[in-house]
């Protein structure tokens, strides 16, 4: 059955993973953008399949409570596809991420709980926090963000929810020809830089800026060089500095960094001489924090497959002699170094999660806590699941709002063995 009019007029329901609400039209399941729930509205049919509709509110003839007007003018049907809930008071984002929460849970791994989703601090209204945006360029050179489910792009002359350091450098009110992409970086430390991704092998005419920062040449796959200034930045969490190489990851609201090691640590609960293992380590915020707990008569094992972040790690953690940090795939790399045990283990892997085969080897080494840091309820549940399975059982889970505006959530749960 297909949908004649491309209008619909709709009483929303509840949240949906993703940034969605959920609808029904003639006993069809409507997935609205830009809307909340309870509220009716009429929206405009983006997609059809043969199983639901996915469509944008909008005509608002009924709202909620909870919706405000977006501060960011390029936020709505049509526009930017970066903010998913920026119509929504922050309490009322907040609550709706929990809402995701706790039904992924209970419909993936059949766990019921209440969740909460805390506050990071460092974006107080929800704006001026990411320190790390990534620009799409048009053919001319023109700066924007890609539209939601779609590669056309909406140029901005600013991001409201970009870090003030971000802005501060003007990349969007220059073309930059020739360039496919441009991420500008605003670190901790101090440092900025613009890592430019080149159309073709032309190069990009790099404009002036308004504010210094090092330019680094993107070569795909992750690899920067620096065409100007330093490949490196620096990230302060605590007393202890981290150093990243270009665009390599770190968390991008200023302080989830912080917020995030002391809950791993917080569910950890590392010991003096006990073994720990960090898979997907990354540049070793972690493995850092573990190691000082565990002190020299410990040890802690850390697992990452990218080069430039193992690099880093061991740079970052070359005063705690009781660390290592190793290249590899968590799915080989257990066997390849022979581990077989550990007493905690820790876990942040990409939005994919897991998976079975993972879960498995975690599983084998029979550790006492497991902590699994997510950016993905849903993987973190289907894992939960698959985990419950092996005798672990989901202790306690903290939810944090690191990504505000968005539909985004970060995750930490403490799993226990039985």
């Amino acid at each position: 059955m297909r949908v004649e009019q491309a209008s619909l007029e709709l009483t929303v329901g509840p949240v949906a993973h993703g940034g969605w609400c959920v609808a029904r039209h003639e006993g069809r399941v409507v997935f609205v953008r830009h809307a909340l729930p309870g509220e009716r509205v009429v929206a405009e049919v983006t997609e059809e399949t043969t199983r639901f509709l996915r469509a944008d509110a909008v005509e608002i003839l009924e709202p909620s409570p909870d919706r405000v007007v977006p501060p960011c003018p390029f936020a709505g049907p049509g526009r930017c596809g970066g903010c998913d809930w920026q119509h929504a008071t922050l309490e009322a984002q907040r609550g709706l991420k929990a809402d995701v929460v706790a039904e992924q849970l209970h419909r993936l791994a059949g766990i019921d709980r209440k969740i909460v989703v805390e506050e990071v601090p460092g974006a107080a209204d929800g704006l001026g926090w990411r320190t790390r945006v990534q620009f799409a360029a048009r053919p001319g050179g023109e700066l924007g963000f890609r539209k939601h489910r779609s590669h056309d792009i909406q140029p901005v002359d600013a991001c409201l929810i970009a870090h003030p350091e971000v802005e501060a450098v003007g990349a969007e009110l220059r073309e930059w020809p020739g360039a496919a992409g441009v991420e500008v970086i605003a670190s901790s430390g101090g440092d900025r830089a613009v890592v430019v991704r080149p159309r073709s092998r032309r190069g990009v005419a790099v404009p002036d800026l308004d504010a210094p920062a090092s330019i680094l040449l993107d070569q795909g796959k992750g690899h920067t060089v620096p065409r100007r200034g330093s490949g490196v930045l620096r990230e302060r969490v605590g007393d202890r500095e981290f150093r990243v190489s270009g665009s390599g990851f770190w968390q991008v609201h200023p302080g989830a960094a912080e917020t995030l090691l002391d809950a791993v640590l917080a569910y950890a609960a590392p010991e003096p001489g006990e073994w720990a293992l960090d898979l997907y380590c990354g540049v070793g915020l972690f493995a850092a924090g573990l190691a000082e707990a565990v002190g020299p008569q410990g040890a802690v094992f850390g697992l990452e497959s990218d080069a430039a972040a193992v690099r880093d790690a061991r740079a970052n953690l070359r005063d705690l002699p009781q660390a290592r940090v190793e290249r590899g795939r968590v799915e080989e790399a257990l066997d390849r170094f022979q581990i077989e045990r550990a007493d905690l283990v820790v876990v942040d892997p990409p939005r994919a999660g897991l998976g079975r085969d993972v879960v498995a080897r975690v599983a084998s080494l029979e550790a006492l806590r497991l902590v699994y840091v997510s950016c993905d309820p849903a993987t973190l549940a289907r894992d939960l699941a698959w985990l419950a399975e092996r005798g672990y059982r989901l202790d306690d889970l903290r939810a944090f709002d690191a990504f505000p505006m968005t539909h985004h959530v970060e995750c930490v749960a403490l799993l226990v063995r039985e």
